[in-house]
């Protein structure tokens, strides 16, 4: 560990040196190299230090930065380093005492100040490099929310995704670098958007307004939201698989024979730090798995080709198991080599895997639960019940 920081990371706004505090202006003052985008060492036109300009893709710039290590280095970065920002993605690089940091106000808290907005309440993404589905389940109306976007044409094709999800009424407040003397604020909505002439830095507040459809919070979203071909955990009894997995933050799902990836998507959607890898052996339903996690904005679901229990080696530990199919004893016998507190949820619908369950309930304990479930249906001219094919669900934690 270093004695002493060789690396300042610093927030620098579109002010430039005016908006820095004392401790930015002498890390600056004391820089043997200063690395950062152009446009930010536009900014600093009075430092005296080695200029380095870095480069695109931004990954390119982390071993230029490392091989300074040992000189005094101010690293620029845009407002606040960590939020949004590149200094998480330095700092994996790095050793703790390597690097002090001096953020500045993020483009977040500047857009919420310039709306009257309290930002503990709204949403917010950056949106550079990921797609604009990742919008999707906070699509509501009433939602508020505030995004950075890569430039104009982004800002376009934002309001031309919001319109084409029945939330064209939205109100787009379009800030243009903030804080800078070249800030501009307009106000307009997705349906009527005509802007041509949006300068980056860009940032987005939204204001969801339409009549859309709402994905919503809890699990057991309705079917019609998965694209598939009949193999889907259906929505009353996905809502119970998803209940009995018990989702905790940060845990990683295995979904085996993801079909559809309902599982897995409605597991991610439960909270931002989960993560979910799909085992899906038909190809086209693997391809559609990860189309439909795409569209409902969880695109980090991993979907990965093969059998279980063979495509399972070599695959990260996962917290938390879900057969929805391709059930046997080997696979069974493999889930049980799996660490002491991994929960498993397994459905079955065959006499033959109900088998399989049974025993290993009887073996391994846990809650084996039947459900029957019933819909109304058109018979003749008066309506009656049409049945669904019973499923048996064991839970157990292992």
């Amino acid at each position: 560990m270093a004695d002493t920081p060789w690396l300042t990371i610093l927030g620098l706004g579109e002010d430039g040196p005016k908006g820095l505090t004392d401790a930015s202006r002498a890390a600056l003052d004391a820089a043997e190299v200063v690395m950062g985008p152009p446009r930010h060492l536009s900014l600093l036109q009075d430092v005296t230090a080695e200029r380095v300009e870095w480069p695109v893709p931004f990954a390119d710039g982390v071993p230029l930065l490392l091989a300074r290590r040992g000189r005094r280095v101010v690293m620029l970065a845009s407002g606040d380093p960590f939020w949004f920002g590149a200094g998480t993605v330095v700092t994996q690089a790095l050793a703790q005492g390597e690097w002090t940091a001096l953020p500045g106000p993020s483009c977040f808290s500047l857009a919420a100040a310039r709306l009257g907005w309290g930002l503990e309440q709204i949403a917010c993404l950056g949106l550079h490099a990921a797609p604009l589905a990742r919008l999707r389940p906070l699509l509501a109306p009433g939602a508020r929310a505030i995004v950075t976007l890569r430039d104009g044409a982004a800002v376009a094709s934002l309001a031309s995704y919001l319109d084409g999800a029945g939330f064209g009424a939205s109100v787009l407040h379009v800030l243009e670098a903030l804080g800078g003397t070249r800030e501009r604020v307009r106000r307009v909505t997705a349906q009527r958007y005509a802007l041509d002439d949006v300068q980056h830095p860009v940032a987005v507040g939204i204001e969801v307004a339409g009549e859309g459809a709402v994905l919503g919070l809890a699990s057991g979203r309705a079917d019609d939201w998965f694209a598939h071909d009949g193999q889907i955990t259906k929505r009353p009894v996905r809502a119970l698989a998803l209940s009995a997995l018990a989702p905790r933050p940060g845990d990683l799902l295995w979904d085996i024979g993801a079909g559809s990836g309902s599982i897995g998507i409605e597991w991610l959607l439960s909270h931002p730090s989960l993560r979910a890898t799909g085992f899906e052996g038909n190809p086209e339903r693997a391809a559609r798995a990860r189309k439909n996690a795409q569209a409902l904005g969880v695109d980090r679901l991993q979907i990965v080709e093969g059998h279980a229990p063979e495509v399972l080696e070599g695959q990260p530990r996962p917290d938390a198991v879900f057969v929805g199919g391709g059930l046997s004893q080997a696979l069974l016998e493999r889930l049980y080599a799996l660490p002491s507190g991994t929960r498993l949820v397994a459905h079955a619908v065959t006499l033959e895997s109900e088998a399989l369950l049974a025993q290993a309930q009887a073996a391994k304990g846990g809650s084996l639960l039947r459900v029957e479930l019933a819909e109304a249906q058109p018979l003749g001219r008066k309506r009656g019940w049409k049945s669904a094919y019973p499923i048996v669900q064991w839970s157990v934690t292992l």
